[in-house]
Protein backbone atom coordinates (compact mmCIF):
# COMPACT_ATOMS: atom_id res chain seq x y z
CA UNK A 1 0.00 0.00 0.00
CA UNK A 2 0.90 3.08 -0.79
CA UNK A 3 1.22 5.18 2.32
CA UNK A 4 -0.09 8.78 1.56
CA UNK A 5 -0.11 11.82 3.80
CA UNK A 6 -2.74 14.37 3.32
CA UNK A 7 -1.44 17.96 4.99
CA UNK A 8 -4.10 20.04 6.67
CA UNK A 9 -2.25 23.14 7.12
CA UNK A 10 -3.28 25.98 8.99
CA UNK A 11 -5.45 27.55 5.96
CA UNK A 12 -6.06 24.30 4.13
CA UNK A 13 -9.72 24.52 2.25
CA UNK A 14 -12.34 22.19 2.36
CA UNK A 15 -12.98 21.84 -1.68
CA UNK A 16 -9.54 20.11 -2.40
CA UNK A 17 -9.21 18.34 1.32
CA UNK A 18 -12.56 16.64 0.43
CA UNK A 19 -11.15 15.48 -2.80
CA UNK A 20 -8.18 13.94 -1.74
CA UNK A 21 -9.46 12.48 0.85
CA UNK A 22 -12.31 10.86 -1.48
CA UNK A 23 -9.85 9.40 -3.86
CA UNK A 24 -6.86 8.42 -1.70
CA UNK A 25 -9.11 8.09 1.60
CA UNK A 26 -11.92 5.61 0.35
CA UNK A 27 -10.50 1.86 -0.35
CA UNK A 28 -11.22 1.31 -3.55
CA UNK A 29 -8.88 -1.69 -3.97
CA UNK A 30 -11.11 -3.99 -5.85
CA UNK A 31 -10.56 -1.14 -8.46
CA UNK A 32 -6.55 -1.83 -8.48
CA UNK A 33 -5.12 -4.64 -10.55
CA UNK A 34 -2.41 -5.30 -7.17
CA UNK A 35 -5.79 -5.54 -4.76
CA UNK A 36 -4.19 -2.76 -2.80
CA UNK A 37 -5.08 0.58 -2.03
CA UNK A 38 -3.59 3.77 -0.86
CA UNK A 39 -3.20 4.37 2.84
CA UNK A 40 -4.00 7.34 3.34
CA UNK A 41 -3.26 9.29 6.83
CA UNK A 42 -3.95 13.23 7.93
CA UNK A 43 -1.21 15.51 9.06
CA UNK A 44 -1.80 18.17 11.79
CA UNK A 45 0.28 20.43 13.37
CA UNK A 46 -0.94 19.21 16.49
CA UNK A 47 -1.24 15.33 15.56
CA UNK A 48 -5.15 15.87 16.45
CA UNK A 49 -7.91 14.39 14.93
CA UNK A 50 -9.13 17.32 12.25
CA UNK A 51 -13.10 17.94 12.30
CA UNK A 52 -13.84 17.67 8.80
CA UNK A 53 -12.28 14.38 8.70
CA UNK A 54 -12.54 12.82 12.15
CA UNK A 55 -12.73 9.09 11.40
CA UNK A 56 -9.34 9.22 9.22
CA UNK A 57 -5.87 8.19 11.06
CA UNK A 58 -3.97 10.94 12.21
CA UNK A 59 -0.38 12.19 12.79
CA UNK A 60 1.59 15.31 13.34
CA UNK A 61 3.78 16.72 10.51
CA UNK A 62 6.05 14.31 11.64
CA UNK A 63 3.99 11.69 10.01
CA UNK A 64 5.12 13.46 6.67
CA UNK A 65 8.66 11.81 6.81
CA UNK A 66 7.31 8.06 6.52
CA UNK A 67 5.20 8.90 3.42
CA UNK A 68 5.66 7.95 -0.03
CA UNK A 69 2.74 10.49 -1.49
CA UNK A 70 2.06 14.14 0.23
CA UNK A 71 -0.32 15.74 -0.89
CA UNK A 72 -0.64 19.62 -0.04
CA UNK A 73 -4.11 21.40 -0.80
CA UNK A 74 -4.98 24.50 -1.42
CA UNK A 75 -4.65 27.80 0.58
CA UNK A 76 -7.21 30.52 1.85
CA UNK A 77 -4.47 33.16 3.31
CA UNK A 78 -1.31 33.52 1.00
CA UNK A 79 0.18 35.86 2.56
CA UNK A 80 0.26 34.17 5.65
CA UNK A 81 3.67 32.47 6.06
CA UNK A 82 3.53 28.36 6.20
CA UNK A 83 4.31 26.89 9.30
CA UNK A 84 8.01 26.13 9.65
CA UNK A 85 7.69 22.91 10.55
CA UNK A 86 6.19 21.62 7.65
CA UNK A 87 8.42 23.58 5.37
CA UNK A 88 11.22 21.04 7.15
CA UNK A 89 9.00 18.37 7.07
CA UNK A 90 8.32 18.52 2.98
CA UNK A 91 11.81 19.51 2.39
CA UNK A 92 12.84 15.81 4.35
CA UNK A 93 9.98 14.27 2.47
CA UNK A 94 11.93 15.44 -0.66
CA UNK A 95 15.16 14.77 -0.12
CA UNK A 96 13.85 11.16 1.35
CA UNK A 97 12.58 10.72 -2.86
CA UNK A 98 9.01 10.80 -1.71
CA UNK A 99 6.40 12.31 -4.41
CA UNK A 100 4.83 15.40 -3.63
CA UNK A 101 1.84 17.15 -5.13
CA UNK A 102 0.06 20.58 -4.63
CA UNK A 103 -3.43 21.61 -5.14
CA UNK A 104 -4.42 24.70 -6.00
CA UNK A 105 -3.04 27.17 -4.32
CA UNK A 106 -0.97 24.57 -2.46
CA UNK A 107 1.69 25.31 -4.53
CA UNK A 108 2.58 28.78 -2.70
CA UNK A 109 3.22 26.32 0.75
CA UNK A 110 5.33 24.07 -1.89
CA UNK A 111 7.34 27.10 -3.30
CA UNK A 112 7.78 28.06 0.23
CA UNK A 113 9.72 25.06 1.30
CA UNK A 114 11.92 25.61 -2.02
CA UNK A 115 10.65 21.99 -3.69
CA UNK A 116 9.47 24.11 -6.78
CA UNK A 117 12.60 26.04 -7.43
CA UNK A 118 14.26 25.29 -10.90
CA UNK A 119 10.93 23.47 -12.22
CA UNK A 120 7.98 24.10 -13.68
CA UNK A 121 4.90 24.41 -12.30
CA UNK A 122 1.14 25.58 -11.93
CA UNK A 123 -1.50 26.90 -9.18
CA UNK A 124 -4.98 28.69 -9.63
CA UNK A 125 -4.70 30.88 -12.80
CA UNK A 126 -5.60 34.18 -10.66
CA UNK A 127 -2.85 33.62 -8.22
CA UNK A 128 -0.11 32.42 -10.90
CA UNK A 129 1.43 35.78 -11.61
CA UNK A 130 1.62 36.49 -7.78
CA UNK A 131 3.72 33.20 -7.03
CA UNK A 132 5.89 33.59 -10.05
CA UNK A 133 6.33 37.38 -8.64
CA UNK A 134 7.21 36.20 -4.91
CA UNK A 135 8.91 33.18 -6.08
CA UNK A 136 11.40 33.73 -9.13
CA UNK A 137 13.13 30.76 -8.93
CA UNK A 138 9.59 28.88 -10.38
CA UNK A 139 8.90 28.73 -13.93
CA UNK A 140 5.23 29.22 -13.59
CA UNK A 141 2.55 27.73 -16.22
CA UNK A 142 -0.64 29.63 -15.84
CA UNK A 143 -2.62 28.18 -18.73
CA UNK A 144 -2.33 24.41 -17.84
CA UNK A 145 -4.21 22.22 -15.82
CA UNK A 146 -1.50 20.41 -14.04
CA UNK A 147 2.41 19.48 -14.12
CA UNK A 148 4.05 16.32 -13.67
CA UNK A 149 7.50 17.12 -12.62
CA UNK A 150 7.83 13.11 -11.86
CA UNK A 151 8.54 13.58 -7.85
CA UNK A 152 6.88 17.39 -7.61
CA UNK A 153 3.22 17.64 -8.66
CA UNK A 154 1.37 21.28 -8.88
CA UNK A 155 -2.28 21.57 -10.33
CA UNK A 156 -3.98 24.42 -10.96
CA UNK A 157 -7.61 25.11 -9.31
CA UNK A 158 -10.56 23.53 -8.08
CA UNK A 159 -11.80 20.96 -10.57
CA UNK A 160 -8.25 20.35 -11.84
CA UNK A 161 -6.94 19.38 -7.93
CA UNK A 162 -8.78 15.98 -9.07
CA UNK A 163 -7.32 15.67 -12.94
CA UNK A 164 -3.94 15.61 -10.90
CA UNK A 165 -5.36 13.12 -8.26
CA UNK A 166 -6.86 10.61 -10.84
CA UNK A 167 -3.88 11.04 -12.73
CA UNK A 168 -1.67 9.66 -9.43
CA UNK A 169 -3.94 6.86 -9.43
CA UNK A 170 -3.67 6.39 -13.33
CA UNK A 171 0.25 6.50 -13.01
CA UNK A 172 0.26 4.13 -9.85
CA UNK A 173 -2.60 1.74 -10.39
CA UNK A 174 -3.18 2.08 -14.19
CA UNK A 175 -6.31 3.32 -16.06
CA UNK A 176 -8.81 0.83 -15.12
CA UNK A 177 -8.70 2.34 -11.84
CA UNK A 178 -8.35 5.99 -12.59
CA UNK A 179 -11.52 5.84 -15.09
CA UNK A 180 -13.18 2.87 -12.27
CA UNK A 181 -12.91 5.88 -9.40
CA UNK A 182 -14.36 8.71 -12.60
CA UNK A 183 -17.23 6.47 -13.16
CA UNK A 184 -18.13 6.79 -9.64
CA UNK A 185 -17.63 10.34 -8.97
CA UNK A 186 -19.45 11.11 -12.78
CA UNK A 187 -16.81 12.84 -14.01
CA UNK A 188 -14.27 12.75 -17.20
CA UNK A 189 -12.08 9.85 -16.78
CA UNK A 190 -8.97 11.89 -17.86
CA UNK A 191 -8.05 15.58 -19.11
CA UNK A 192 -4.18 15.94 -20.29
CA UNK A 193 -2.06 18.03 -17.64
CA UNK A 194 -1.24 20.03 -21.29
CA UNK A 195 -4.92 21.37 -21.62
CA UNK A 196 -5.39 24.70 -20.99
CA UNK A 197 -6.90 26.47 -17.97
CA UNK A 198 -10.51 28.21 -19.46
CA UNK A 199 -9.17 31.52 -18.73
CA UNK A 200 -11.19 34.26 -19.50
CA UNK A 201 -8.54 36.85 -21.49
CA UNK A 202 -8.00 40.57 -20.61
CA UNK A 203 -10.75 42.52 -22.94
CA UNK A 204 -10.69 45.81 -21.52
CA UNK A 205 -7.39 47.88 -21.59
CA UNK A 206 -7.20 49.59 -18.01
CA UNK A 207 -7.70 53.13 -19.12
CA UNK A 208 -11.02 53.96 -20.24
CA UNK A 209 -10.57 56.21 -22.49
CA UNK A 210 -7.64 55.76 -25.69
CA UNK A 211 -8.37 52.07 -27.00
CA UNK A 212 -11.33 51.17 -26.11
CA UNK A 213 -13.38 52.47 -28.40
CA UNK A 214 -11.89 51.04 -31.29
CA UNK A 215 -11.55 47.44 -29.00
CA UNK A 216 -15.00 47.59 -28.76
CA UNK A 217 -15.39 48.54 -32.62
CA UNK A 218 -13.58 45.70 -33.33
CA UNK A 219 -15.12 43.58 -31.45
CA UNK A 220 -18.70 44.34 -33.11
CA UNK A 221 -16.90 43.16 -35.94
CA UNK A 222 -15.31 40.26 -35.22
CA UNK A 223 -17.07 38.43 -37.88
CA UNK A 224 -15.57 40.75 -40.49
CA UNK A 225 -12.01 39.95 -42.09
CA UNK A 226 -10.47 42.82 -39.36
CA UNK A 227 -6.32 43.40 -39.57
CA UNK A 228 -4.20 44.97 -37.35
CA UNK A 229 -4.48 48.32 -39.99
CA UNK A 230 -8.02 48.07 -39.55
CA UNK A 231 -7.29 48.32 -35.89
CA UNK A 232 -4.94 51.07 -35.94
CA UNK A 233 -6.88 53.49 -38.29
CA UNK A 234 -10.16 53.32 -35.70
CA UNK A 235 -7.44 54.25 -33.31
CA UNK A 236 -6.03 56.95 -35.50
CA UNK A 237 -2.20 55.06 -34.63
CA UNK A 238 -0.10 53.71 -36.83
CA UNK A 239 0.51 49.71 -36.00
CA UNK A 240 3.67 50.41 -34.64
CA UNK A 241 1.63 52.77 -32.14
CA UNK A 242 -0.53 50.43 -31.78
CA UNK A 243 1.57 47.03 -30.87
CA UNK A 244 2.77 49.62 -28.47
CA UNK A 245 0.21 50.61 -26.62
CA UNK A 246 -1.74 47.51 -26.64
CA UNK A 247 1.27 45.92 -25.31
CA UNK A 248 1.67 48.49 -22.30
CA UNK A 249 -1.98 48.20 -21.16
CA UNK A 250 -2.72 44.71 -22.50
CA UNK A 251 0.49 42.93 -22.41
CA UNK A 252 -0.67 41.26 -25.70
CA UNK A 253 0.02 42.63 -29.41
CA UNK A 254 -3.05 42.99 -31.47
CA UNK A 255 -2.81 40.03 -34.03
CA UNK A 256 -3.15 37.65 -30.60
CA UNK A 257 -5.66 40.38 -29.20
CA UNK A 258 -8.01 39.61 -32.16
CA UNK A 259 -7.43 36.27 -31.98
CA UNK A 260 -8.16 35.65 -28.59
CA UNK A 261 -11.56 37.65 -29.08
CA UNK A 262 -12.37 35.87 -31.64
CA UNK A 263 -11.79 32.45 -29.91
CA UNK A 264 -13.95 34.35 -26.56
CA UNK A 265 -16.69 34.69 -28.87
CA UNK A 266 -16.91 30.95 -30.37
CA UNK A 267 -16.53 30.36 -26.60
CA UNK A 268 -19.76 32.40 -25.76
CA UNK A 269 -21.61 31.02 -29.12
CA UNK A 270 -20.43 27.39 -27.71
CA UNK A 271 -22.01 28.05 -24.43
CA UNK A 272 -25.08 30.07 -25.09
CA UNK A 273 -26.56 28.51 -28.53
CA UNK A 274 -27.02 25.12 -30.45
CA UNK A 275 -25.32 26.80 -33.67
CA UNK A 276 -23.65 24.46 -35.73
CA UNK A 277 -19.46 24.67 -35.68
CA UNK A 278 -19.47 26.00 -39.16
CA UNK A 279 -21.80 28.94 -38.47
CA UNK A 280 -19.59 29.87 -34.94
CA UNK A 281 -17.00 29.58 -37.39
CA UNK A 282 -18.11 32.12 -39.35
CA UNK A 283 -19.56 34.51 -36.47
CA UNK A 284 -16.06 34.37 -34.84
CA UNK A 285 -14.52 35.50 -37.71
CA UNK A 286 -12.67 31.86 -37.92
CA UNK A 287 -14.13 31.24 -41.16
CA UNK A 288 -13.86 27.21 -41.59
CA UNK A 289 -15.41 24.76 -39.16
CA UNK A 290 -11.61 23.45 -39.62
CA UNK A 291 -10.16 26.35 -39.36
CA UNK A 292 -12.04 26.92 -35.67
CA UNK A 293 -11.32 23.26 -34.88
CA UNK A 294 -7.84 23.84 -35.23
CA UNK A 295 -6.96 27.09 -33.32
CA UNK A 296 -9.50 26.20 -30.50
CA UNK A 297 -7.56 23.20 -30.01
CA UNK A 298 -4.11 24.79 -29.99
CA UNK A 299 -5.14 27.52 -27.59
CA UNK A 300 -7.81 25.36 -24.92
CA UNK A 301 -6.28 21.87 -25.82
CA UNK A 302 -9.94 20.45 -26.61
CA UNK A 303 -11.99 20.62 -29.57
CA UNK A 304 -15.13 23.06 -29.94
CA UNK A 305 -17.93 19.99 -29.57
CA UNK A 306 -15.82 18.85 -26.18
CA UNK A 307 -15.93 22.17 -24.94
CA UNK A 308 -19.47 22.86 -25.52
CA UNK A 309 -19.98 19.43 -23.77
CA UNK A 310 -18.11 20.60 -20.78
CA UNK A 311 -19.67 24.03 -20.83
CA UNK A 312 -23.17 24.56 -22.17
CA UNK A 313 -25.15 26.94 -20.20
Amino acid sequence: MLRTALVLHGSAMLYEIAIAAEVFGVDRSELSPTGTWYDLVICTADGAAHPWLPHLPTTSYDGIAQADLVLVPSSDDLADNPDPTLLDALRAAHDRGARIASLCTGAFVLAAAGVLDGRVATTHWMYAEDLARRYPRVDVRPDVLYVDEGDVLTSAGKTAALDLCLHLVRRDLGAAAANGIARRLVVPAHRGGGQAQFITPPATPRSPDGLAPALEWARARLDQPLTVRDLAGRANLSTRQLARRMRAELQVGPLDWLHHQRIARARELLERTDAPIDRIATSSGMGTAATLRRHFHRVLGVTPTAYRATFRL
